[in-house]
């Protein structure tokens, strides 16, 4: 019996298979071979063709570059810092914007720092109405002291502002007070604003220049329209109707990414402007168009978080007349914008357009086997059909094995032999 199943099994290595084409009368498998190449046929031509583009060569390698600049004044008048004009020389930072800048709308102002010794101060009653400063902070744990030895010399206070000098200063009748520290003193006010300084700002416009390159095709294209007439960038504001305009209200940024400006201006926030191009290179360069969309960055759901806003400190420095340097400290909360640009382009070419044609085909082969599948195994007369499409046909010199022959009634010998 191995010999045999050996002999067998050598002789198939000899065999010969050819296709047979056999038409089913099935209407349920017809109209399934039918829907299958529709829905094949559809795909190809409407998702990968007409939506997905298949036809076309991509670049995604897009090169930017972002210019920024804001314009607009305030006038303050507070008692830190009595009247004021702030021009975008005071409120932006940096003073050359490129992808990311910043507009102050609110500051807490230390004014004439010195070094020298001094309490590290903070409240000790909790945050609310405005109540007296007393030695001893809560804010500041770290400062707490009972005696000298809770301030060993020299060891920096943690989320503090300065050195310790080991002395710890107490009010009177006071067992709790706050370490002394040399510092730029006197330190820095632990209270938050109330107010926004600068809610102006609302009305305050920035100019972004955005020219692109795509260099697999080598085109280029600017976000600002193309005019010899010099006031159209001084009078006109992005909108539909002037999407070559990019001078945008901070304002309306601020609007159209969902929040609002005089609460986000209050302790300040991070805005997302997103700059799509997105080119059909098939088509005139005047279709290639710039879209905008804005988004808040920072968790705006977070407004009594400890770490809700966006702020940062700068000090300006100055020297008195005996050579002593001291300094004005600001805190300052903003708005920092982050200007993305992303894109793609496309443009006929004849190799992924053949490419996407070869899949499609090879999709149709695939649902002509998925019929198969259905007609020879998963129907009721499935062995019949089995019958019919699968044939063993020998020569008159081998014995035949089957009484099926290649139709159905003809045996080889009555064919002549092949």
């Amino acid at each position: 019996m191995g010999q045999v199943a050996w002999k067998g099994l050598f002789l198939s290595l000899f065999d010969y298979k050819t296709e047979k084409y056999v038409i089913a009368k099935n209407k349920k498998v017809g109209i399934l071979y039918r829907v299958v190449q529709l829905s094949i046929l559809a795909y190809l031509v409407g998702w990968v063709f007409v939506v997905k583009k298949g036809y076309q060569d991509t670049d995604t390698s897009l090169q930017s570059s972002v210019i920024t600049k804001v314009k607009g004044v305030a006038f303050t008048n507070t008692s830190e810092l009595g009247e004021r004009l702030w021009d975008v020389a005071d409120y932006v930072i940096p003073p050359q914007g490129e992808n990311v800048f910043f507009v102050m709308t609110n500051l807490i102002v230390t004014p004439n720092q010195r070094q020298a010794m001094c309490p590290e101060v903070g409240r000790i009653e909790p945050p609310g109405p405005p109540t007296p400063t007393k030695l001893g902070s809560v804010s500041i744990p770290d400062a707490l002291c009972y005696k000298d030895g809770d301030c060993p010399a020299g060891q920096a206070v943690v989320a503090g502002n300065g050195v310790k000098t080991g002395r710890c200063l107490k009010e009177r009748d006071s067992i709790r007070g706050t370490c002394e520290i040399l510092a730029w003193c006197p330190v820095e006010k632990r209270s938050k604003p109330k107010k926004p300084l600068l809610a102006s700002a609302e009305n305050f416009t920035v100019y972004i220049k955005n020219s692109i390159r795509f260099p697999k095709f080598k085109f280029s294209k600017m976000n600002v329209l193309a005019t010899d007439n010099e006031s159209y960038l001084k009078s006109c504001r992005y909108s539909t109707e002037h999407p070559y305009c990019p001078i945008f209200l901070l304002g309306n940024i601020v609007r159209w990414a969902g929040s609002d400006f005089h609460e986000m201006a209050l302790e300040g926030g991070v805005i997302g402007i997103q700059i799509e191009w997105n080119c059909d290179l098939d088509k005139a360069p005047s279709e290639c168009n710039p879209h905008y969309s804005f988004s808040r960055l920072d968790n705006k759901f977070a407004e009594k978080s400890v770490s809700s806003g966006y702020n940062f400190r700068f000090a300006k420095y100055y020297r008195d007349a005996d050579g002593v340097d001291y300094r004005t400290l600001f805190k300052a909360y903003g708005i920092r914008f982050d200007v993305m640009v992303n894109g793609k382009a496309g443009k006929f070419n004849i190799i992924p357009t053949v490419i996407n044609i070869g899949s499609g085909l090879a999709l149709m082969g695939a649902g002509a086997f998925f019929c198969d599948l259905v007609l020879l195994y998963l129907i009721k007369k499935s062995n019949f059909y089995r019958g019919k499409k699968y044939e063993e046909v020998k020569s008159s010199s081998r014995k035949s094995l089957s009484s099926p022959t290649l139709n159905g009634n003809q045996s080889p010998d009555q064919l002549g032999g092949l």
